[in-house]
């Protein structure tokens, strides 16, 4: 097939991108610099917000795959998140429907399927309506638009990666990478509250792959979670540790504290407009559990898990290897 995929210069893009072609479809990668496409990509040039590009992009494919997203914790202009999370989905699915293209894959978030406080949810999983921050706003807004789309009889597929990590692009969405980092590197104060909360961990190669089963098995109108294992923080913390070689960090930040700090880091990210490192409202996300099953796509897609300890391993080794933490207490060379 010939597929747009937006979102390909991202973490999880550069991924989805790659199995793409390795299954033997090409793609097509919109982007607003085509330079930075991934390598065996047809790059276009193009933006999510520029309706005239996203009109262009969509003639002759055969399928779109909507993986891109505005992945922050803080903007100046809370609008965009709306624009580009919400506004632009709906553009683009319009768009696709109006060339004739018969496949349309979305890519959601496990935060539009809400928090799992002392159970595992799936696709079914209904979210309760109080997200924390901007992102989980507008991803649930999206989501409850997609899915109305797919009641409507438009052939739209929705996916709900969990948490993704793994080698790959240091960006905002590869969260885990950072936090192990930071781990071996020393820089890790503690964990948010107690660790003990639940997140579905999902191997980027896995989710990767997953994408490209649900574009050649999936039915219209279905939805999937593409996750891992779900493990405490403080259990995956210990494994990247461990594989590191470094000590697992023992100090827990209460949650108070971290949100007052949190609070203060945005106020003055509003005066600066330099992204903070935490907010008050990411605090609130890490007092709940997100956990997941994969089941269904396991039984319908042949979807595959890693087992979490391989695939942290398998990232903090990339880390080092690739000269971006190097442990603390190792010898310098």
């Amino acid at each position: 097939m010939k597929v747009l995929l937006t979102g390909a210069t991202g973490f999880l893009g550069e991924r989805v991108a790659a199995a793409l072609g390795a299954a033997g479809h090409e793609v097509v990668a919109l982007a607003r610099d085509p330079d930075r496409a991934p390598g065996g990509t047809v790059p276009l040039r193009g933006d999510l917000l520029d309706e005239e590009s996203l009109a262009r992009a969509v003639r002759g494919v055969d399928a779109v795959v909507h993986l891109a997203a505005l992945v922050k914790r803080w903007v100046r202009d809370r609008s965009l998140f709306d624009r580009v999370n919400v506004e632009a989905p709906r553009r683009l699915l319009d768009l696709a429907l109006a060339a004739g293209v018969p496949r349309f894959l979305y890519c959601s978030s496990f935060m539009a399927l809400g928090p799992t406080d002392g159970f595992v949810g799936d696709e079914d999983t209904e979210h309760p309506g109080d997200p924390r921050n901007d992102y989980e706003r507008t991803k649930l807004a999206s989501d409850r638009r997609m899915r109305e789309r797919q009641r409507r009889g438009d052939p739209v597929v929705i996916l709900y990666p969990g948490v993704v990590y793994g080698p790959g692009r240091m960006t905002d969405g590869n969260i885990l990478a950072g936090a192990a980092r930071d781990l071996l590197t020393g820089k890790l104060p503690g964990t948010i509250g107690p660790g003990d909360r639940r997140q579905c961990l999902a191997f980027v190669e896995d989710v990767a792959r997953g994408f490209v089963l649900a574009l050649e098995k999936a039915a219209p109108g279905s939805r999937y979670v593409l996750g891992g294992e779900n493990l405490t923080v403080r259990e995956a913390l210990a494994i990247m540790a461990e594989a590191g070689g470094v000590p697992a960090p023992r100090r827990a930040i209460p949650y108070g504290v971290a949100k007052a700090i949190g609070r203060l880091l945005r106020w003055q990210a509003a005066l600066t407009g330099i992204e903070p490192m935490l907010t008050d409202e990411e605090v609130e996300v890490y007092r709940h559990e997100w956990a997941y099953s994969s089941a269904r796509a396991e039984r319908d897609l042949g979807y595959a898990i890693t087992p979490a300890r391989e695939g942290l391993s398998r990232m903090v080794r990339w880390l080092v290897e690739e000269g971006i933490a190097r442990p603390r207490g190792r010898g310098r060379g």
